[in-house]
């Protein structure tokens, strides 16, 4: 049997921050950038910093089962299978801007390297692509960490590339400070910044 290499997808690259970036990752904003990579896909990145720990992050994005709880535009979301080496999960959101409002549905393999990055890749779902990962580094500005989501994007339903980056920019800083709020309510108080 002749077994094929799997590559992990070509996401976008992540950009530098410029000098305006930094201000807004300062003043607690998420920063979210979109391009378009050919071929109807799009790329986007979204960064925010959060004033706690990777683990606390970490467990905060991994938290499939109450994602619907606390992230805008997720209705439904939980975990369907664990084997310890990669998981597989489920959401289902409202999304759009406008008039033009879709439900999407997403299944997703998951792979991770806790508490650093987290791969994904849909296996079902309303879109031809979704694939990318969470980064967690070191904040360049100080206390807490980077968090940083790159992923390339392809419906597949119609919506042209330009509408797709307008919702991305649209819903990616919503789900970024979401999970910013959770984690730094989860965080012990004796890490908050003063």
């Amino acid at each position: 049997m002749l077994v094929l290499p799997t590559t992990a997808p070509a996401l976008p690259s992540v950009p530098a921050l410029s000098a305006g970036e930094l201000e807004e990752l300062q003043r607690g904003e998420a920063v979210v950038t979109t391009e378009s990579m050919g071929d109807g896909l799009t790329g986007v990145t979204g960064r925010i910093r959060v004033q706690a720990a990777a683990d606390q992050v970490w467990d905060v994005i991994t938290d499939y089962d109450h994602h619907w709880q606390f992230l805008p535009n997720v209705k439904e979301s939980g975990l369907l299978s664990d084997n310890g080496r990669e998981q597989e999960m489920f959401q289902t959101g409202r999304t759009g801007v406008l008039l033009f409002r879709k439900t999407v549905h997403i299944q997703l393999r998951l792979k991770g390297e806790r508490p650093r990055r987290l791969v994904f890749r849909q296996t079902r779902g309303d879109f031809k692509v979704y694939n990318g990962e969470w980064r967690i580094s070191d904040d360049p500005l100080g206390r807490g960490v980077l968090l940083t989501f790159v992923a390339e994007i392809k419906p597949d339903f119609f919506a042209p590339a330009m509408f797709v980056r307008k919702v991305q920019k649209k819903d990616l800083p919503g789900l970024l400070n979401a999970m910013k709020k959770r984690a730094e309510h989860l965080q012990p108080p004796a890490f908050k910044a003063e």
